[in-house]
């Protein structure tokens, strides 16, 4: 079946039973985030919204890794003074642009749809969950992570902040002081870290088929009392997301294609520290 704004060799999704099993499918580069990767799970969220008949979802990568993150070549375009607001020179893709409605952009439409799903999100993450990798994941309602997944808030190593929804799911689940200083240091910790510090719900050597696991017993249970219960417990735990997201876009869109900005993306490129400029 096409869905569409799905392409399949980014996303794919097959239901059985009650649960939606969404796969990333860009196995060659980790599930980085490129343009398709953005547009089809904004669309592939969409999408769900509409399935009368699922009741759980799981969200999960194939190959190596969960989600590596922003694909590079949209850092060598930063490097290159390239658009603040997306990530190709010629405007032909645009990850700042606000999807309908205006709650969002797309770059934090496909973390954030998975919370406007009514019923469960489950991800799976194995490999690597690093910066937009780790903000999709923070969209789902619960995490099952391998040991040694590689996990990381990354943006600042790149001279900017988590913009994809990070800083309310973040600010949601952590005490301020480690959520401030994953954020500050962009240090990479393993899934056991994770786990201690509430990042993620369960610890698995096999997340993928433990989110399954999961996954069917909610389906067993009544959907309408299970809707419910995700948008009574979303009452309070998302409140203020539309400034919150609104500021974050403020944030993003002030860093990006700065001077500093850029000397963080180069200095990695060129292997060497940066030299940043204090403020003003």
């Amino acid at each position: 079946m096409t869905i569409p704004g799905v392409n399949p060799d980014r996303v794919t999704i097959a239901v059985s039973d009650g649960i939606a099993d969404i796969r990333m499918t860009r196995v060659d580069k980790r599930n980085a985030l490129d343009s398709d990767m953005f547009n089809s799970l904004a669309a592939m969220g969409e999408h769900v919204k509409t399935l009368s008949e699922v009741r759980v979802v799981v969200l999960s990568g194939n190959g190596a890794s969960f989600c590596a993150g922003l694909d590079f070549a949209s850092f060598h375009v930063m490097a290159s003074g390239g658009s603040a607001t997306g990530f190709k020179k010629d405007g032909q893709f645009n990850a700042g642009a606000l999807t309908e409605g205006g709650l969002t952009h797309l770059a934090q439409q496909i973390c954030w749809v998975w919370q406007q799903i009514p019923v469960p999100v489950i991800a799976a993450l194995h490999g690597h969950a690093l910066g937009g990798g780790i903000q999709l994941a923070l969209g789902s309602d619960i995490r099952f992570v391998h040991p040694d997944t590689q996990l990381s808030v990354r943006e600042i190593h790149w001279g900017i902040i988590p913009d994809m929804t990070g800083t309310l799911t973040l600010s949601r689940l952590l005490r301020p002081d480690i959520a401030k200083e994953l954020v500050f240091t962009g240090k990479i910790i393993d899934g056991r870290e994770a786990f201690a510090i509430g990042l993620a719900t369960h610890l698995s050597d096999d997340p993928y088929q433990a989110a399954m696991a999961l996954a069917a017993q909610i389906a067993a249970r009544n959907p309408h009392a299970v809707r419910a219960a995700k948008h009574l417990l979303n009452l309070q735990a998302n409140q203020g997301e539309a400034a919150q997201f609104a500021a974050e876009r403020e944030a993003i869109f002030s860093l990006m294609g700065s001077d500093n900005q850029k000397e963080a993306v180069a200095a990695h490129f060129d292997k060497r520290d940066p030299v940043f400029v204090d403020p003003a």
